[in-house]
């Protein structure tokens, strides 16, 4: 079998990082934007005051006067070499016809939409989209492109910040939206079968009909698909309650470079049998195959959610916090996340969301899932009159009902859009040892200082992270540079 030629991508697409340029007359400049800020009223009686606010539903474009500009080839902007790949031809586009009728695409409108990111900062010129339906023609697509040497981008929901998603040169976009159907869901276990263009907020809503919960939870999850939730590896909002995609996906279904399917599609929990080949394919971010389909294992619905957002004087009381919510309220935590003032400023300016406490200079959000509400209550309580009393927390709301509970997550799920609302956007999403996340982000800011117009850093602090290390690829510039940290 020869080697597999799905992604012909330069290394900077195997780093976690992602660096955006523009043109400046004849300078090319790095551009961009990111950097301080009250629950828990002692009674808990008011969970998010009369104040207004938006629920993010999916990840839409901005339009700025930055975003709203031509976006650059990456191909010129990196100065990388297209690899011997073949060019598609007139007889190529006959035999995709053939095997996707009415579903390949040479429109150049909407070919623009695939060929470009979602921060907008890289561009790629693919001429053709082709959409199939089936693992079958998948494979058919796969297998006659690799005996015609023609390079392949796969793309699901294109919700990724770091350029992945895109073609870089003329590579053919296979797109999975079409292949967005479930397959079947055992209401004993929880396994869950679906083809790998399910967009994850549809799959959610169709789980919690059936009293379950995914997983899996992210800010795109309007846009993005399951597939490419897998393909990356995307560690998600319910980790700390959840885990990993690594131990929740039972199966896989995958399409190598020839073609050749690979079904290790299981809806067995336990299955000691040889190895473990899906593995291979998580986090693979599409470079040895493309996910067609996935079984996944969804947890009961908790019948009590609660939320917490307070706010914390310093990093130190964060993690302090955080200790302290790990060890009060144990089981029932599913989620801690954590976010700067610059966030919160951000956020209220560029979508006009109201912050429900007064200002900090950073903010936690607690969700705690459990199945009796007395018992719940009484922990949370017990465990925010330690804090507040301790110093730990300044001040903080609850909320307990679903509609108020989206309008606090909304500040945390909203922030990438608020970013990108502000102008170019440099994310990196590095893992640290916990007390050495906000150490990052204030040496960047030391380090760049004015010419820097926000470094923020927020996230998943609750998520277990390796230390990693590695060089900042930060080229001197007169104009503004925005950096994104996301921790």
């Amino acid at each position: 079998m020869r080697v597999p030629r799905l992604f012909p991508w330069p290394p900077i697409w195997r780093l976690r990082l992602f660096m955006g340029w523009r043109r400046n007359g004849h300078k090319p400049a790095l551009v961009g934007m990111a950097g301080p800020p009250t629950l828990w009223a002692r009674k808990l009686e008011k969970v998010c005051g009369a104040r207004g606010f938006g629920v993010f539903q999916r990840r839409d474009f901005c339009v700025t006067p930055t975003s709203a500009q031509e976006v650059m080839l990456t191909c010129e902007r990196y100065a990388v070499q297209r690899l011997p790949f073949a060019e598609v031809s007139e007889q190529d586009l006959a035999f995709f016809e053939r095997v996707l009728p009415g579903r390949v695409s040479t429109d150049p409108h909407e070919l623009k939409a695939v060929n470009i990111d979602w921060l907008k900062m890289v561009r790629g010129c693919s001429k053709v989209l082709l959409k199939p339906k089936t693992t079958s023609e998948v494979s058919q697509i796969l297998r006659y492109c690799n005996e015609r040497n023609l390079a392949v981008s796969p793309q699901g929901g294109n919700t990724g910040m770091v350029g992945g998603s895109v073609p870089v040169f003329d590579e053919i976009v296979l797109s999975t939206a079409l292949m967005n159907q479930v397959l079947s869901f055992n209401a004993i276990s929880g396994t869950l079968v679906c083809q790998a263009g399910c967009v994850l907020e549809q799959l959610s809503q169709y789980v919690e009909e059936r009293d379950f919960i995914m997983p899996l939870d992210l800010g795109a999850k309007g846009s993005c698909h399951i597939g490419g939730n897998v393909a990356t590896n995307a560690g998600g909002l319910r980790l700390l309650r959840y885990g990993s995609l690594r131990g929740t996906v039972l199966g896989l279904e995958v399409v190598l470079a020839d073609g050749l399917v690979l079904d290790c599609l299981t809806s067995l929990r336990k299955d000691n049998t040889g190895y473990d080949l899906k593995q291979l394919f998580m986090g693979s971010e599409g470079t040895l195959g493309i996910i067609t389909a996935v079984s996944i294992l969804c947890s009961q619905k908790p019948k009590v959610v609660n939320v917490a957002f307070l706010g914390c004087p310093g990093f130190s009381e964060v993690l302090q916090t955080f200790s302290t919510c790990k060890g009060m309220l144990g089981e029932i935590l599913s989620a801690f996340e954590f976010m700067d003032d610059r966030c919160m400023q951000l956020v209220e300016s560029h979508l006009r969301l109201s912050s429900p406490i007064k200002e900090n200079p950073f903010y936690v959000l607690i969700e705690t899932s459990g199945s009796d509400a007395r018992h719940d209550e009484e922990k949370l309580t017990n465990f925010l009159e330690r804090v507040m009393d301790s110093g730990l927390v300044t001040d903080g709301t609850v909320a307990t009902d679903n509609t108020k509970i989206k309008m606090l997550w909304a500040l945390r799920e909203r922030i990438t859009e608020a970013l990108s609302c502000d102008g170019y956007v440099y994310k990196y999403d590095i893992s640290l040892p916990v007390e050495k996340l906000y150490d990052l982000v204030l040496d960047i800011r030391s380090r760049l200082g004015e010419s820097a117009k926000s470094v923020v850093g927020y996230g998943h602090l609750g998520e277990p992270r390796a230390a990693k290390s590695g060089d900042w690829p930060l080229p001197q510039t007169s104009r503004p540079l925005c950096g994104l940290f996301r921790c």
